[in-house]
């Protein structure tokens, strides 16, 4: 059967992937164990242990304060709150990670945005 130029190169170009699948996972499957060897390194290398352990201790706490009112979660729709579920995770996140966190409060948390944090991040009782 008589194929176009374009059909045979398509046809050519998908018989080189699939030859060389086995290729790229090889390459795939070093690359990970490069890095996990990079970070075994790492660890031994440093007696403190994490690296975010240690950059935790170097924190400096701020004087600022950061409250989210959640007294108006009954004016929402459900998929308005799973959003403000996400933003609030996401704010709690990058505070703790940061060099000078602000101090967060969560006020009348309640309602469907608490029902809705119960459903879907058990954790989040444990938060400071």
């Amino acid at each position: 059967e008589l194929m176009s130029k374009r059909q045979r190169k398509k046809l050519l170009k998908q018989k080189q992937w699939e030859e060389q699948k086995d290729l790229r996972r090889q390459k795939r499957k070093e690359k990970r164990q490069k890095r996990k060897l990079e970070r075994q390194l790492k660890l031994d290398t440093s007696n403190e242990g994490n690296d975010r352990k240690r950059m935790r201790r170097e924190v400096v706490p701020s004087t600022l304060r950061l409250i989210v009112d959640c007294s108006f979660d009954d004016l929402m729709v459900l998929k308005d709150v799973k959003k403000l579920h996400k933003q609030i995770q996401r704010c709690y996140a990058e505070n703790r990670k940061a060099f000078h966190p602000v101090q967060f409060y969560l006020t009348s948390h309640g309602g469907q945005l608490k029902s809705n944090m119960n459903e879907n991040d058990k954790g989040w009782v444990n938060w400071k």
